[in-house]
């Protein structure tokens, strides 16, 4: 019989059967895993593994491959009722937690990338940091997972100041005022990225989201051979919408560097 415990967010939960459950989480020292909540179907269970929860879980199986169960013990924080009443933080949280399941290596500890989870999922509540901490959030996933960008200095000149794109061959930052001829090539890296003091605005806030989805959709996505979840366009719709990102803005910019990918 093997067995663990370990601090989770909820993921997702699949209905099994009539009352049970299969609900997917991402642990602290487990990576991604899941396992069979019996009754987690029901009205008493279905509120505690909301996705988006910090739960304490113990699993045991036969194997460690094979699906075991999970005893659930109260949630450490419940985040989806306590954001019911904002749309906004809603959409974050569907889209952060969709972002990890369908990217996160399965039973491959990642603790960093968890604790940043922890902190993004515990700042929903704040509108005024969350979209810009996601994207931070973003980068820092795509470093955890094998495809990490070089924002601190120019791939031209080496010097770690007035960078202001990103080039989308190689993800290595580069100052506009020695790439003038390539501009047009380049994918915008927003101030805030790069400055503490830069607080960001509408602009910043696209440029940004237009970085990350680029690089998780052509490199991280594309290599999984999955789509970026629909959860992170309707995330952006809502921002837009609300008026953080700039009014017609693209969910991303694949499409439109991706032609001159194998150019820069």
């Amino acid at each position: 019989m093997a067995e663990w415990e370990d601090d989770v967010i909820a993921l997702g939960v699949r209905r099994f059967g009539e009352n049970d459950a299969i609900l997917d989480v991402f642990g602290r020292t487990r990576g991604r895993a899941a396992g069979l909540v019996y009754g987690g179907a029901g009205k008493r269970k279905r509120g505690l593994i909301e996705p988006g929860n910090t739960l304490h879980v113990a699993w045991r199986g036969r194997l460690e491959e094979q699906l075991g169960h999970f005893s659930v013990a109260e949630p450490q924080m419940e985040r989806a009722s306590r954001l019911f009443s904002d749309p906004l933080a809603l959409a974050g949280l569907a889209a952060a937690v969709s972002i990890l399941k369908e990217a996160a290596p399965e039973a491959e500890p990642k603790p960093g990338l968890y604790e940043a989870a922890e902190v993004l999922l515990d700042n929903l509540a704040d509108p005024d940091i969350w979209p810009a901490l996601f994207i931070r959030w973003e980068i820092g996933l795509l470093g955890a997972l094998g495809y990490g960008l070089d924002l601190d200095r120019c791939a031209l000149t080496g010097a770690n100041d007035g960078l202001t794109h990103v080039s989308p061959r190689t993800g290595r930052a580069v100052r506009g005022s020695e790439a003038e001829d390539y501009l047009h090539k380049l994918l915008p890296l927003p101030a805030f990225l790069t400055s503490s003091g830069a607080p960001p605005g509408p602009d910043d806030l696209t440029n940004g989201f237009a970085l990350t989805g680029y690089f998780m959709g052509r490199r991280l996505f594309g290599d999984l051979n999955k789509p970026l979840p629909e959860a992170r366009y309707l995330m952006l719709e809502r921002l837009e919408r609300a008026g953080r990102l700039s009014l017609g803005s693209k969910n991303d910019t694949a499409e439109d560097a991706k032609t001159e990918d194998a150019k820069t």
